[in-house]
C-alpha cells in the first residue's frame, strides 16, 4: 500500500475548483484496515464526483462489498481538467477517496459504464492511475480491469481496453468475480489463468478470449471463442430478486445530481416500446415488497437526513401495489419534510391519483408524462399507442388537480418519421400549453424536451438507421422557433453528440483503435455538451482509416451479423426482429403482462412467480 503526499495534495486543493470533490471523509463513508481484508476493490464512474456520486449501481456494489468483513470499496471518479492537469504536473497519481491509495495498488478497479459517450474518460482514468490503457499490456502487477453497466450489452468498443465485462445484475456476479480472483491469486498463476476462470462464470465476458471475422465488405461475419471451453454466448445475468436496499448511503462533500434517498421499487418493464434499450435488457420485471420500500425510506432518512426521496423504476405506475405504497409513504413521511418524487408514469388519470397521494409531500412540484410521438402513425411504429383524447384528457386532469408544471417527452429522427410528425409535437404541446392556461392563466409552465432517437443494440430498431445530423438540426429549428413563439420551454440533445452515441452504442472492436485515438486527440468529458469536440472524433476516424457512416448511416441486413449478438440479453433475436417488421406495418403489440409474447427471456417459463414477499415476478 503506498499512500499519495497527502501535504502536497493539500496545496492543490487550494487551487481548484470544488476540492469537496477529492477530500473523501463523507457522512456514511466506509474506511477500513487496508492490512486487515483479504482484497480490495476500487469502484470507478469514469465522470466526476458530482455526477458519479449519484449513481445508484455504484452505490449498491459500495455497500454490498464492504458489508463484507474480508473485502473492502474505495470510489474513485475523474479528476476535473485543473485538478488534472495539477496532478500530472505533481506526478500524483490517481487515488481513492477513501484512504487516498493509488488505484494501481487495488485488486480490482470495477468500472461503472452506464452509457458510451464516457469511453475517453476511462482511457483517461487508466492512465492516470498509471494502468496500461490496454489489456494486453497489462500483467499481474496491475488490477483486474472489469466494467459493468447498460453500455456493456454491446462490450466491442471497449474491448482492447477491459479485461472482463459483468453483463446483467451485477449485485451477486460482484462476489463470483472477487472469488475467482481471490483463487487465482492464492495459486500464483499468470494472469491468462485468471481470465480462463472469469469466463468460466455465467454473465461474465472476456474479450481476449474472442476473435472477430470480417466479410471484405466489413459486415462481421462471425465472432467465436478461441477455445474450446469459453461459451459461444454470454447470457446476461439476472438477479431473481431486487437486492437489499441501500442501509446507509454516502452524503456527499458539495451538491450533486439527484441529491436525495433513492429507493429502486421495480427493475424491468413490460410496455415493449421499441426504441427503448432499458426495457429490453432489464427484463423480466422485478419489484419490491412495500414493508421494504418504507423500511428502506425510514433508515434512509435517519442515516443521512435528506429531505428530497425518489422511488426509481423503469415505470413506476406499474409496480402491482404502487397506490398502496404511495399511500403507505405519504403516511409515514406527512410530518416530515420530506419531498417525494416519483418519475415514470404512465399517461393516465391513475398516475395523476398517484401524485395526489404524495402531492403534499411534493410542495411545487411538477408532473411528468413522455408521449415519445405525437402522431397515431408514429406511436404504431414504436408500439406506443396512445389516443389524442387520453392525453388531452390526463393533462386537464393534471392542471385541474393544481399541478402548475408540466414536462413532456418526445423524440425525433424515429424510423419512417415525416415532418408531419415534427409538426404535431408542436400542434400538441400549443393544445397542452392551452387547457393548462384555460385552468390557470400564465402560471403555468410547459417544458418540452427532445431526444434525438438512436438505434440502440438489442432494440427491434437495430436493424435501422440514424438519420444525419443535418436533417435532424432542420427539425430541432422548426421546434425551437415553434416552441419560442408560444412561450414553451424546450431542451434538447445536440446532434453532434448523439452522433457520437449512435457510433459509440452501434460500434465493433475495431471502433477501440478510434476511441484511443480520440482520446489522443484530446477528446475528454465528451457526455458534456461543452466539452465534446467532434473534430477530435472525426480526425481519429481519418487518422486510424475507419468510415463512421458505416456504422450508423446504413440500414442492416435483416440476416446481418451484429457485433453484441453473442451478448445475449435473453430476449431472442427472432422476436426482436418480428417486432421491427411489425413496426414497419404500423402494428402494436399489447403489454405482456396481458399475455406473453414469447420474446424468450428465460425467467417468464420457469416457476418464479409472485412470492408471499412479491420481490419477484416474471410475465403473469
Amino acid at each position: 500500500m503506498t499512500l499519495i503526499d497527502k501535504k502536497l495534495l493539500n496545496k492543490i486543493l487550494y487551487h481548484v475548483e470544488k476540492p469537496g470533490r477529492y477530500v473523501g471523509g463523507e457522512h456514511n463513508m466506509v474506511l477500513k484496515d487496508w492490512h486487515s481484508v483479504d482484497t480490495r476493490v476500487a469502484l470507478a464512474f469514469p465522470d466526476i464526483y458530482d455526477l458519479g456520486q449519484a449513481n445508484l449501481g455504484l452505490s449498491i456494489l459500495y455497500e454490498l462489498i464492504n458489508d463484507r468483513p474480508d473485502l473492502l470499496a474505495e470510489r474513485v471518479f475523474s479528476p476535473w481538467h485543473d485538478m488534472e492537469t495539477a496532478m500530472r504536473e505533481k506526478n500524483i497519481p490517481l487515488f481513492s477517496l477513501e484512504s487516498k491509495t493509488p488505484i494501481n495498488d487495488f485488486n480490482i478497479l470495477g468500472i461503472t459504464l452506464p452509457y458510451e459517450s464516457i469511453y475517453t474518460n476511462v482511457l483517461n482514468l487508466l492512465d492516470l492511475s498509471g494502468i496500461p490503457i490496454r489489456s494486453t499490456q497489462r500483467n499481474t502487477n496491475h488490477p483486474l480491469v472489469i466494467a459493468g453497466g447498460q453500455a456493456c450489452f454491446n462490450p466491442e468498443p471497449m474491448a482492447d481496453f477491459i479485461d472482463a465485462f459483468a453483463i446483467g445484475d451485477g449485485e451477486e456476479l460482484i462476489f463470483e468475480i472477487i472469488h475467482a480472483y481471490q483463487e487465482w491469486e492464492s495459486q500464483n498463476s499468470e494472469k491468462k489463468t485468471l481470465l480462463k476462470k472469469l469466463a468460466e462464470i455465467s454473465g461474465v465476458y472476456v474479450p481476449s478470449l474472442y476473435e472477430v471475422e470480417y466479410f471484405d465488405d466489413g459486415r462481421i461475419k462471425r465472432v467465436f471463442p478461441v477455445t474450446d471451453d469459453v461459451p459461444n454466448i454470454i447470457l446476461k445475468r439476472i438477479s431473481p430478486a431486487l437486492p437489499p436496499p441501500i442501509k446507509k448511503q454516502i452524503v456527499p462533500n458539495i451538491q450533486v445530481v439527484h441529491d436525495r434517498i433513492a429507493v429502486e421499487i421495480m427493475r424491468g418493464c413490460t410496455r415493449g416500446c421499441r426504441f427503448c434499450h432499458a426495457g429490453i435488457v432489464n427484463r423480466p420485471v422485478r419489484q419490491r415488497n412495500p414493508e421494504d420500500i418504507l423500511e428502506a425510506i425510514e433508515l434512509g432518512v435517519k442515516a443521512t437526513g435528506y429531505e428530497e426521496l425518489s422511488l426509481l423504476s423503469l415505470s413506476s405506475s406499474d409496480h402491482t401495489q404502487i397506490l398502496d405504497i404511495t399511500k403507505a409513504v405519504y403516511e409515514q413521511n406527512k410530518s416530515r419534510r420530506l419531498s417525494v418524487s416519483l418519475p415514470s408514469l404512465r399517461i393516465e388519470s391513475f398516475s395523476v391519483d398517484l401524485m395526489d397521494e404524495l402531492k403534499d409531500l411534493r410542495p411545487g412540484g411538477g408532473f411528468t408524462i413522455a408521449p415519445e410521438a405525437a402522431t397515431d402513425r408514429m406511436r404504431a411504429v414504436i408500439n406506443k399507442p396512445l389516443d389524442d383524447e387520453i392525453l388531452f384528457e390526463t393533462v386537464e386532469t393534471i392542471f385541474s388537480h393544481g399541478w402548475l408544471n408540466l414536462k413532456m417527452y418526445y423524440m425525433i429522427g424515429l424510423p419512417g418519421e415525416r415532418m408531419e410528425d415534427v409538426e404535431a409535437i408542436l400542434d400538441t404541446t400549443r393544445k397542452v400549453q392551452k387547457i393548462g392556461r384555460r385552468l390557470h392563466g400564465n402560471r403555468i409552465r410547459v417544458h418540452v424536451s427532445i431526444g434525438t432517437f438512436i438505434p440502440k443494440p438489442h432494440t427491434p430498431f437495430q436493424w435501422a438507421n440514424s438519420e444525419d445530423p443535418e436533417s435532424v438540426q432542420k427539425k430541432i429549428d422548426f421546434l425551437r422557433e415553434g416552441m419560442r413563439q408560444s412561450k414553451i420551454k424546450l431542451s434538447y440533445n445536440r446532434p453532434d453528440s448523439t452522433l457520437l452515441e449512435a457510433w459509440l452504442s452501434r460500434g465493433d472492436r475495431r471502433l477501440g483503435q478510434v476511441i484511443e485515438q480520440a482520446w489522443q486527440n484530446g477528446a475528454k468529458f465528451d457526455a458534456w455538451d461543452e466539452r465534446f469536440q467532434k473534430d477530435f472524433w472525426y480526425k481519429a476516424f481519418d487518422e486510424t482509416g475507419i468510415k463512421p457512416d458505416f456504422y450508423i448511416n446504413r440500414l442492416r441486413d435483416l440476416d446481418e451479423v451484429f457485433p453484441w449478438d453473442h451478448i445475449s440479453t435473453g430476449v431472442s433475436k427472432d422476436f426482436l426482429l418480428e417486432e421491427y417488421e411489425m413496426s414497419q406495418r404500423g402494428e402494436t403489440r399489447y403489454d405482456c403482462r396481458k399475455g406473453c409474447h414469447v420474446c424468450g427471456i428465460l425467467d417468464c417459463f420457469s416457476d418464479i412467480r409472485p412470492n408471499q414477499n412479491n420481490t419477484y415476478w416474471g410475465c403473469p
